[in-house]
């Protein structure tokens, strides 16, 4: 699979780029994809979250009635969960929501989503650059002569360009990674995947091992 290499102002080089077919052109397994992204998220999570439950809920121990002769249910002390201010039965408890994953499965979800976006024609290889300096309104325009302003972006770089990734940063549905970056998620959610030339050997690398 052969693509055209755009310049920053979106038209199109004499160059041209081959993509590997072992990881652009694979049958893509949608069960890889979705343990990956199903980790991805997972390990998102913070797990911090905490309910009080009976035994710590702060009140006397004292039972507040007589068992008997009252003629109503019986209870205990006032932190009972059936009583307002009392302890939450069965209550969220911190938790680490991370599971394993192999590398190979990893590796495959990877190449099954890029693989979606080559059969969908949703990747652009764009020419190697770079910014002297933060720029916010130039990576907008680079966007726009792309035709990737009006949805989620991914620009993967061949290597950390702090000035390139600060200028994306404050545009909403824009994200700057490097090849060894790349994960399913991101790949998925990105409406546009825009490729360096110099970072397709080192995905091609890194996803063929």
């Amino acid at each position: 699979m052969e693509l055209v290499v755009k310049n920053i102002s979106g038209k199109d080089t004499t160059k041209k780029i081959s993509l590997n077919k072992s990881v652009f052109a694979i049958e893509p397994n949608d069960h890889a994809i979705y343990l990956d992204v199903k980790q991805y998220l997972a390990n998102q999570r913070q797990g911090t979250h905490k309910a009080k439950e009976r035994g710590e809920v702060k009140g006397s121990t004292r039972k507040i009635k007589k068992q008997k002769g009252t003629g109503t249910a019986r209870a205990g002390d006032i932190k009972n969960p059936l009583f307002k201010g009392g302890g939450r039965v069965f209550g969220p408890r911190p938790r680490d929501y991370e599971f394993k994953l192999n590398i190979k499965q990893k590796r495959l979800a990877r190449k099954s989503a890029l693989s979606y976006k080559a059969k969908d024609k949703a990747i652009i290889v764009l020419e190697d650059f770079s910014f002297d300096k933060p720029q916010t309104k130039k990576y907008t325009e680079i966007l726009n002569s792309l035709g990737a302003s009006n949805k989620k972006s991914l620009l993967v770089l061949p290597e950390s360009n702090k000035n390139v990734y600060l200028s994306s940063r404050n545009l909403e549905g824009a994200k700057v990674v490097t090849a060894s970056q790349i994960n399913t998620y991101d790949l998925m959610n990105a409406g546009s995947v825009i490729l360096a030339e110099s970072s397709i050997e080192k995905i091609e690398n890194i996803l063929s091992k």
